[in-house]
């Protein structure tokens, strides 16, 4: 078995119950204060009333309880996401929803997103969930377009994939550039995005 497999394995037979959950959204609090390499055991333990001892035992290492926080943050966001398109039956109508509950996320999950995206560049296993994450989060965009495209509301000038592509790109990038510097508000992103998108769909612009 892989090395990142094993300790995938190892992370998820250790123990903690509801209190871990409680434990990993302090690390999460911490990582978006510390980033990767700087969040420890005595930070969280500070953060979260836990002894190190105990952080220990949940987790076995300090890598292992920083991966898991990130993995359980995105997965929420991507739940999230799917929530916000379960509940809207246009398409086009959808594709809004998706891109508001994007562009209006938190200071501190958009800080989350851009530390887990620059650690999977380094680490697998977290490139892995990243891959899983990305591609969850892009599959409500793409149905979203085929089912317009399907039931004629949309006319797309491009692929779906691409188009759903596009989306993701540019709403990951919003996120990036927000946390970086002082970026354009949500509000002007927003005016640009759609209309391009609505071009990129047949729209009227």
């Amino acid at each position: 078995m892989p090395a990142e497999n094993l300790r995938a394995a190892h992370r998820k037979r250790r123990a903690g119950g509801g209190k871990r959950a409680v434990v990993l959204d302090a690390v999460t609090d911490v990582l978006a204060e510390r980033g990767y390499e700087n969040t420890r055991f005595a930070d969280v333990s500070t953060a979260s009333g836990v002894a190190i001892s105990t952080l220990q035992n949940y987790f076995g290492s300090r890598e292992d309880m920083v991966i898991e926080a990130m993995e359980m943050s995105t997965i929420r966001e991507v739940d999230a996401l799917e929530s916000v398109a379960a509940a809207e039956g246009d398409p086009w109508d959808r594709l809004i929803a998706m891109i508001d509950r994007s562009l209006n996320s938190s200071h501190r999950t958009r800080q989350l997103l851009v530390e887990f995206w620059r650690s999977a560049m380094r680490d697998d296993e977290v490139r892995k969930y990243s891959v899983e994450g990305w591609e969850r989060y892009r599959t409500p965009f793409l149905a979203a377009v085929n089912e317009g495209r399907e039931h004629g509301a949309f006319t797309p000038t491009l692929s779906p994939d691409d188009i759903a592509d596009f989306v993701q790109s540019a709403l990951a990038g919003a996120i990036v550039s927000h946390v970086l510097h002082p970026a354009p508000s949500s509000a002007n992103f927003r005016a640009v995005l759609l209309t391009q998108l609505r071009s990129m769909l047949g729209l009227d612009v």
